[in-house]
């Protein structure tokens, strides 16, 4: 890309763009700064809750001396008119040069010049950078000067009546829009005395000064270049004498004359009284970074500003807080410098002006910087949303972190690493003066000079080495003292060296975080799907396309680094990094991207990786020497040197010299450059970003309207609102903002449900250990969380009145407060936790469970685990998540419409009627998928449970006489054995959260005179969630009667609401006509499964066991009901034993599998006695040996199990120790066999034997375990 010539050229290779004057406009006089002021009384409003402080806050603004007030600045002058390609934004120039306006002083006061920095990012990304000198100017205007004077007359005679003052818009300021001055100045008083004392202004007496900036604005960050330069044209007019040349000449020099350095190469060009030099970094090594980085450290400490970094990562919303614009600044720039290779995709406004404090209401994730008011606490400022905040307060050296906050991997090293890096330049890595959030203060630098001036303690230190102590922390100060004092040659001036040691500690501090990030996504190319024939099919169906394998890459990284990795590849910047590298196939790469992958390749070709990448080893930056040295070299050997200013062709009597006055300067000479130099047409080595795509559109052919659709779509949900128009601040412009947010939240509530519905569905259809099946608990966790950020963010846009750190607990608790007003009558919830008994009556079934939004407010509130609103509010959405009502529960909040319309202005989202129902709606679509993302995580809490046991009534048993018991469990524990009052079928108790049920014991002792009990099936029921679980049974529990068992223990299975009653009610059991799901009696009463059913059965069995191992230990849910519930292998095993058995018509009574394992048992330990198993081999002995141990300890257990209890309890030992394929042989042989099965019997069989026992042995592969409740009493 070329520059036409430089009068009107796009300016692509000139180091500065705009030369810029702003100040006092004599000709308009004091105008108040009116355009911040409804903007400072919303977010006066929002902070102000409902205790007035707005009031108050008027009142002391319009105390205020008229030296401290806000008024207008304005553009005096820039230079030229125009650059193509950055056209001047008059407006937003002028809000970041002065963001508090005009600042008034007089002789009395304090005039220091002061410097800052500030951004301007346009809404296609790209940046533009501005430097500002601003200082104090006598005003020589009398107009200007009586205006003052009139002024405090009027304040003066105000603040003496007791009056209320009157409005005035000059006087409308608050905490969050302060003027520059407060840092000097004491906080304004109520009484007249102190407020004159503050500083007054009378003509006769004083001399009134006004703040000037002068500004460069640049399309790079040349920080310290910039800020040299214009310190010494600001010194040029303070000095006694006359600069050489006139200041025109200076300016059309670096406006026209100086090229942006070539990457790679250094520059030196000249100001009024130094030459200046600055490099810029090569095509191969990290962006250029001129924000001194050693400053943010500092400023934060090494640890705080990691946590910082961290937050970025995550896209949460991130404020810093500072009375000083350039700290705001250096903190934002050093903050998404580090962020290399990604780049954050959100609004970004470090420093952020008064008439833009609207932005903070913003439901996006932000990174913006706000002034701080000398004296103001941080607990007195209210922000529109502060779930997802981190809040760093700059000055104080303090953060707030947000909740549920994931650690960067190996922060530990990390920080180790950085600190030694600082401490060898001779900084503290401890940062700030107070030992807030861990960071202590630094005394290094004393203990060092403590060290050299004691001989004694050098003697000690020398004594430590010797015996091989060592002492690296002195020693890595003592280094960086040499290095600075070693640098200090070479003739280079103070300026020279500092900005040197800065560059050398910047690149280091850099890489230091870019090898991180090289050694954590070393192999992310692997993981990238790239699935579309050409750029244009990609982009038209990118909202479609999975471009990056989540599941894998995180199966593929060390365990500690997953809870920030799970959450950091669902971030904008991710998929932006990711989407950049498939787009590379088709464009030119990304210049991240491009040096980002050279180092991977460079990494690679050092250090092959081994086959196995779960190490969390730390790697530390091997490079640190060559990138500093790489610096060094460009500054020590300049590459291009400037044209020097020279004389102009000025008018006489043009550029006159006026001290202490800066000049006005001659537009004509400097609106136009030179005709002709040799840089106008120099071709830039990168060509900027903005023209490779517009060269790759049309040689791809793609229309315009297409491709500008679809990057929208490529690149970020909420791309076309990631920037706020300074330029334009109306009504209309700021609801149309407001509009396009409303439209990103609805957009990124559609694609994040239906993420959550994919990812949960597509379980089902994974193959068997497929890699995406690794990590998917770890995922939907990450999904849920996001999903409650989002509702937060839903929640906080456009609220009246802030009040607590939540927004949606906030709404929830003036919901409630409402409701139990009107709902004081209403008797006590059904969900009550005092044993309820009932009598049983002619139907005996679950009661429902009433769908009451405040009952599940109060479940919440009643856990003494969570402390906050934030967590409350999380645990709200989890609860109604799992109960599938978390769209019918904020229906019913929103139905309030009084209410919602108190809490929300008009622009709120949750006032957009048809977006609401829209974003209802995919919530509602959550309920097709069955989430346990409340029981899962609150595993300690309380939860109370009903029980109701189901008889069969028909046949007269529904009663017994005995006392019975039930023990319930759970994936988390058992509740213990509880007893049940006699004759109730129903009770309640409270326990620790069991997890989802597994089993139930159900018993008796066998008291009184009916003692035998039919019962149907056991139904429990989780009161908080509501989660209902059946426990067939369809069995006697009785001596003498079915198998003899006095106790069972049944498998549940979650009972599913059909259609009509999703809305909580309550289900019923089975009807009675219907038989006991017990496969092991059909099998028995009605005619057997044909030989291929079983066959089928026991593959499908075992298979579903493999299956469930293969799956990540947090996602097993219940091997007991694999190995025990129907279609298990206990069930499968029992078809297989009583195919041919001989029933009751042989025998006097009825006979079980169980009866034939004794009988075989006794035949072999009566023969092993006899000396007829002498012959067989050892293994077979040994297999004789345990199916005796085995069979004896089940028999001699206390528990009454009955005989199908006792055969279950055989296979699932015999599936845990390995033993089965060994006891077939044994059972098989027998030749109790011949009396107790027919011929045809399979097990008479040996081909299906056979088959049989090989099935069983690829179980061997897995660690079974069994649940305490089948094994309770067996010691084996």
């Amino acid at each position: 890309m070329s520059g036409s010539s430089a009068v009107s050229c796009s300016a692509p290779c000139r180091f500065a763009h705009y030369f810029v004057i702003c100040g006092i406009d004599t000709e308009t006089g004091l105008e108040p700064d009116d355009l911040a002021a409804p903007i400072v009384h919303e977010a006066g409003r929002i902070g102000s809750g409902v205790s007035g402080k707005l009031s108050a806050s008027c009142r002391e603004n319009f105390e205020q001396s008229p030296l401290k007030r806000t008024f207008k600045s304005k553009v005096l002058a820039h230079y030229p008119e125009n650059v193509i390609g950055n056209p001047f934004d008059q407006d937003a120039v002028n809000m970041l040069c002065m963001p508090k306006g005009l600042s008034f002083r007089t002789q009395a006061d304090q005039r220091q010049p002061q410097f800052h920095s500030f951004i301007i990012t346009k809404e296609d990304g790209s940046r533009t950078y501005g430097f500002v000198h601003t200082f104090y100017e006598e005003v020589t205007s009398p107009q200007i000067c009586s205006a003052m004077q009139t002024l405090y007359q009027m304040h003066n005679a105000e603040h003496a009546s007791d009056n209320p003052p009157s409005s005035s818009s000059s006087s409308s300021m608050d905490s969050l829009a302060s003027s520059l001055d407060e840092v000097d100045s004491p906080t304004s008083s109520s009484s007249l005395s102190s407020c004159r004392a503050a500083g007054s202004y009378d003509t006769s007496r004083d001399t009134l000064y006004v703040s000037k900036a002068l500004c460069l604005i640049t399309p790079m960050p040349f920080m310290h270049a910039c800020r040299r330069f214009l310190s010494q044209l600001h010194k040029a007019v303070t000095a006694a004498t006359a600069p050489p040349l006139p200041l025109e000449s200076y300016i059309h020099n670096i406006l026209y004359e100086v090229p942006l350095p070539a990457p790679g190469r250094s520059l030196k060009f000249h100001s009024v009284y130094e030459p200046i030099v600055c490099q810029r970094p090569g095509l191969g090594e990290l962006p250029l970074a001129d924000f001194p980085l050693a400053e943010a450290f500092s400023l934060l400490g090494v640890e705080n500003l990691v946590q910082v970094f961290t937050c970025t990562l995550l896209e949460m919303q991130i404020l810093l807080y500072s009375q000083d614009y350039q700290r705001l600044m250096t903190v934002a720039e050093g903050i998404t410098t580090l962020l290399f290779p990604f780049q954050w995709q959100h609004v970004y406004v470090p420093i952020l002006p008064a008439s833009l404090l609207h932005f903070l209401d913003a439901p996006v994730p932000y990174l913006m910087g706000l002034q701080s008011k000398e004296g103001t606490d941080r607990s007195k400022l209210e922000l529109p949303q502060e779930a997802n905040l981190c809040f760093v307060d700059i000055d104080n050296h303090y953060i707030e972190l947000p909740e549920d906050f994931p650690q960067f991997p190996n922060k530990t090293e990390f920080i180790q690493e950085l600190s030694e890096v600082l401490l060898s330049f001779g900084i503290s890595a401890n940062g700030g003066d107070d030992g807030r959030n861990g960071n202590l203060a630094g005394e290094e630098l004393s203990v060092l000079e403590l060290l050299q001036g004691n001989t004694t303690l050098e003697r000690l230190q020398a004594l430590t080495k010797r015996t091989g102590v060592t002492v690296a922390h002195v020693d890595a100060l003592r280094a960086g003292i040499k290095a600075q004092r070693a640098e200090g040659h070479g003739g280079r001036t103070v300026a020279e060296e500092e900005e040197l040691r800065h560059a050398k500690l910047n690149v280091q501090l850099r890489e230091v975080f870019a090898s991180r990030f090289t050694a954590m996504f070393a192999d992310y190319e692997a993981f990238v799907i790239q699935s579309a024939p050409d750029l244009e099919s990609w982009l038209t169906n990118r909202e479609q396309m999975h471009n990056f394998d989540k599941a894998s890459f995180l199966s593929d990284q060390p365990e500690p680094y997953l809870p920030f990795l799970s959450h950091f590849i669902e971030t904008q910047m991710f998929a932006t990094f990711i989407d950049n590298k498939i787009m590379s196939q088709w464009e030119e790469k990304e210049p991240l991207l491009h040096v980002f992958d050279a180092r991977i390749d460079k990494a690679r070709l050092y250090n092959v990786r081994a086959p196995s990448l779960r190490s969390s080893n730390y790697q530390r930056c091997s490079n640190l020497k060559e990138c500093a040295q790489a610096i060094e070299q460009r500054l020590m050997k300049i590459n291009h040197t400037a044209i020097h200013p020279h004389l102009l062709d000025m008018k006489i009597g043009q550029g006159k010299y006026m001290q202490g006055s800066f000049p006005k300067l001659q537009a004509d000479v400097l609106n136009t450059g030179p005709a002709s130099n040799k840089w106008s047409h120099r071709m830039t080595t990168t060509p900027r970003k903005k023209d490779r795509h517009r060269q790759q559109t049309e040689h791809l052919n793609l229309e315009n309207d297409l491709k500008e659709k679809y990057m929208q779509e490529a690149r970020s949900l909420g791309k076309n609102i990631r920037q706020p128009k300074l330029s334009d601040l109306s009504p209309a412009v700021i609801a149309q903002t407001n509009w396009k947010f409303v439209e990103g939240l609805l957009k990124e509530c559609r694609l994040k449900t239906k993420r959550m519905l994919v990812e949960k569905m597509g379980r089902e259809a994974v193959e068997l250990g497929h890699g995406e099946a690794n990590i998917t608990g770890l995922e939907e966790n990450t999904l849920i969380a996001s999903l409650c950020d989002l509702l937060e963010r839903i929640w906080s846009h456009g609220l009246q009145v802030k009040q607590g750190k939540s927004a949606l607990w906030s709404h929830l608790l003036h919901y409630q407060a409402r409701e139990e007003n009107l709902e004081q009558q209403q008797a006590e919830s059904p969900a009550c936790h005092v044993p309820e008994r009932r009598k049983s009556d002619g139907s005996v079934s679950m009661p429902s469970l009433r769908v009451y939004l405040i009952q599940d407010m109060r479940h919440i509130q009643s856990m003494s685990e969570i402390k906050t609103d934030v967590g409350r509010a999380r645990a709200w959405i989890r609860l109604s998540l799992e109960k599938k009502l978390l769209s019918q529960h904020l229906k019913q909040l929103l139905s309030r419409q009084t209410l919602t319309k108190k809490l929300y202005k008009r622009y709120a989202f949750l006032r957009c009627e048809e977006e609401k129902e829209q974003f209802l709606f995919h919530l509602l679509s959550l309920n097709a998928v069955d989430y346990f993302c409340f029981t899962s995580v609150f595993t300690t809490i309380m939860i109370p449970y009903r029980v109701v046991i189901i008889p069969i009534k028909k046949l007269s048993n529904a009663m017994t006489t005995s006392n019975p018991w039930v023990c319930v469990s759970g994936e988390l524990g058992d509740s213990g054995i509880m007893q049940i009052p006699k004759n109730v079928l129903e009770m309640t108790f409270d326990c620790q959260n069991l997890g989802k049920l597994t089993t139930v014991q159900l018993g008796h002792d066998n008291a009184g005179l009916l003692a035998k009990w039919l019962v149907d099936c056991v139904m429990v029921r989780n009161e908080i969630t509501g989660h209902t679980y059946r426990f067939p049974c369809g069995r006697w529990l009785g001596k003498g009667v079915d198998d003899g068992s006095l106790e069972r223990v049944l498998i549940g299975e979650l009972v599913v609401p059909s259609g009509e009653e999703e809305s909580g009610r309550g289900w019923r059991t089975p009807p009675l006509q219907r038989s006991p799901t017990q496969t092991r009696r059909i099998s028995i009463t009605s005619l057997p499964p044909s030989l291929t059913q079983i066959q089928e059965a026991i593959g499908e069995a075992v298979n579903s066991i493999i299956k469930h191992f293969h799956k990540p230990e947090k996602e097993r849910g219940s091997l007991t009901i694999l190995l025990c519930g129907e279609n298990s292998l206990v069930a499968a095993l029992e078809q297989f034993f009583y195919h041919g058995f001989k029933s009751a018509r042989l025998f006097q009574k009825t006979m079980f599998v169980w009866d034939f394992v004794e009988k075989a048992v006794a035949y072999m330990e009566s023969a092993d006695q006899m000396g007829d198993l002498q012959e067989t081999t050892e293994h077979l002995g040994m297999s004789c040996q345990s199916l005796y141990r085995y069979v004896s300890a089940i028999n001699s257990t206390p528990r009454n199990i009955g005989k199908d209890g006792k055969f279950q309890l055989l296979v699932c030992l015999g599936a845990r120790d390995r033993l089965l394929p060994q006891w077939l042989p044994l059972l098989v042989e027998c030749p109790v066999i011949l009396q107790m099965y027919e011929d045809t019997a399979l097990l008479r069989d040996r081909t299906p034997v056979h088959a049989l026992i090989a099935v069983l042995e690829t179980l061997h592969d897995f660690p079974i375990t069994l649940e305490s409740s089948l094994v309770k009493g067996i010691d084996l």
